[in-house]
Formats: C-alpha cells, structure tokens, sequence
C-alpha cells in the first residue's frame, strides 16, 4: 500500500542530493529515512560552468538530462538501501538544481533542471516538479518557499520565532500570525567557494579557517553597502547574483588581505546579515536550519550578534540537514491533494497557487 512521499533537494551548495522518505499528513510530516548522495567534483564543476559562462542550448539540454539521470539513479540507491518498493511511495517531490533565479528581470522566471519526466519514467513513481514558475506566473518571487514548511512544521511554537535556513544563500521565516519570510542574502555560497579557491577544501569545518583570520573592519562595511541588503521584502537571490565575480569586484578596493581574513570577513557578511535582519524583528527565538547550522563558529557570532535565542532545529527533532527535501515531500504531498500554498506574504504573489506539474 503507498503511503510514503519522497523528497529530493540539492541546493545552491552544490554538495550534494538530500533524499528524505517522510510520513504525511494534515497536522504532521514525519523523517523516516534520509541520506545524502554527494555531487561528483566533474558534475559540480560542469554546473558551475554551466551557470557563469555563454552556453549552448545543447549544454542545457544535456545537464538537464544528466541531472534526471542522476536522481533517479540516487532515488533507486535510496529505495534499494532502506528496502523500500515503488508501490511504497505516493510522489516524489523533485526540487531539481537551480541554475538561476532572475525574478527582477523584465521577464521574470527561475530555471531548475533536472527532468522529472525521466524521474518518473525511471523509478516508476509519480514525479512533482517545477514548483516554482507558477508562484512567478502568479507575480511572486518564486522564492523563498521554505518558509511555508517552517510554518507548517513549527506551528506550536508560538509567536516571536524566526526560522533561518543557512544553504548556499540564507532566508529567514517569521512565524507570525501574517508569515513573512525572505533571502537575507549569501549563506555559506562565498565561504565556500573562498575556501575551495585558497584551500583546496569544499568548506570549512566550524569556521576554523575563519577563526585563525583576524575580521578586516573596511571590507566587511563594502560587502554591507551593496544594494540587496537595503532591499525590502519580498526579495530573493541566487548564485547569479552572489558569486566568485561579486566578490572580486568588492576586493578590487583592498589590498594584502590575507585569505584568512577574508574568510573571516566573508562569515561575518553572513553573520551580520542575517542579525541585521532578525533584529529588525521582536524574535525572541531563532531556529537554525540547513548547512551552515553545523558551522559552531557561525552560530557562535550570530548568537552575539542577535538579542534573539539561537538553536538548532535538531534540538527540537526536525533534522537541519535535511529539513528543505523534507519541505519538497509536503509540497509533493499539497500537490497530490490539490491544495493551493498561500505564500503571497512571503514571495508577493498575487494569490494562493497550486505549485508543481505532475508527471508520470
């Protein structure tokens, strides 16, 4: 009898495909299976390229099919490891892999890849996908939609709570009676990409390289005056915006910096602007989710930095590694069962939207 729904994410970080197996219902949404199946160095660097370089359509094509293959391929890993069988799953709820996110533009839109249509076709189980144009279509951001799941998941947790999710860029959700949620900007997308450049390390391990650096005062004011910060909500962004390039057009204005401290500096950005944020805010309570909530040095100068109380979600049993595919296994969930998602306070859209195409 199918009764599970899978989540499949893998975010701006690029490290990897988080597949989760939850347990759905109107008031709960149960992990009871999760792993993790890194991106190979050729795949990840293929993205990348694929994301700041002139390509082909060809190219496009092709990466959107590499990346159906290799879902399905990581979602039958996961079947076969936890002994699971098609007819045990409901829907898969398929994020897919951001290559840019411009819902600024003239023509706004947000492009992920990843067929879904070879998803289905390979494991045989209905596919949800491409969650995000219709919010766009809708006049919304289409982004950030975590904020949803945090309110849905951390309902009784009472007001003055703010959830902020750390992958690649940062967003925060305010568990208000009105929800409001937005990017607050880079989360750990520069600090990893500065140690890959310096180090030869896919990220630093609790800020240790960043705590051997001494935080360059001047720099840090730079990278806070760009114009994102200042924006109001609703807003989002992506790796087309925060990136090696938007780096090194900040650093053009320094010299003799050690790498040591531009990582710290570069962890105080994140630091700094998401407590900007929250202390704007009457939050009492942060919930920290996502990659960068292992960071202890991270959750150390955002716990000075905020008046608010930091912990990680893991403390109160919803796992911060795993909390966003376990989001796209409820909006597989909303979808099957025809419900719209209101996220017009967060994202700005015009209405209430019914997200995802369904395939297979």
């Amino acid at each position: 009898m199918k009764k599970y729904y899978i989540g499949v994410m893998s975010g701006t970080s690029l490290d990897g495909i988080d597949i989760v197996l939850c347990k759905i219902n109107t008031t709960s949404c149960s992990l009871i299976h999760s792993f993790e199946y890194p991106f190979s160095h050729t795949l990840k660097e293929e993205i990348l390229y694929v994301i700041h370089n002139e390509i082909s359509l060809q190219q496009i094509g092709e990466l959107d099919h590499k990346l159906g293959l290799l879902y399905a391929e990581s979602i039958h890993q996961f079947l076969k490891y936890f002994h699971l069988q098609a007819e045990d799953i409901i829907a898969i709820g398929l994020h897919g892999q951001t290559l840019w996110h411009a819902p600024e533009s003239p023509f706004p839109f947000s492009m992920q890849l990843g067929d879904p249509n070879i998803v289905a076709a390979h494991t045989g189980i209905q596919t949800i996908s491409d969650f995000r144009r219709m919010d766009i279509a809708n006049g919304g951001q289409g982004a950030p939609f975590a904020p949803a799941f945090h309110q849905f998941i951390f309902q009784n947790l009472g007001k003055n709570v703010a959830v902020v999710n750390i992958g690649g860029m940062a967003n925060i959700t305010l568990l208000k009676k009105q929800l409001q949620g937005w990017d607050s900007g880079c989360g750990n997308v520069l600090l990893d990409s500065w140690m890959m450049q310096t180090q030869g390390k896919a990220y630093d391990k609790d800020g240790n390289f960043a705590k051997s650096g001494t935080l360059h005062e001047p720099l840090l004011h730079t990278l806070l005056e760009d114009d994102y910060f200042f924006q109001a909500a609703p807003k989002s962004t992506g790796r087309e915006y925060f990136n090696d390039a938007w780096l090194q057009k900040k650093l053009t204005a320094f010299q003799n910096i050690s790498d040591a401290d531009i990582q710290r500096t570069l962890l105080e950005l994140t630091a700094k602007s998401i407590a900007n944020d929250l202390n704007k805010t009457p939050t009492q309570k942060c919930i920290l989710c996502g990659g960068g909530a292992k960071n202890s040095f991270l959750r150390q100068r955002l716990q000075t930095l905020t008046k608010a109380e930091i912990i990680i979600s893991d403390t109160l049993g919803v796992s911060s590694d795993f909390l966003e595919a376990m989001a796209f296994a409820w909006f597989a969930y909303k979808r099957i069962h025809n419900e719209p998602i209101d996220l017009c306070s967060v994202t700005g859209a015009k209405h209430a939207s019914l997200l995802g195409g369904i395939y297979g």
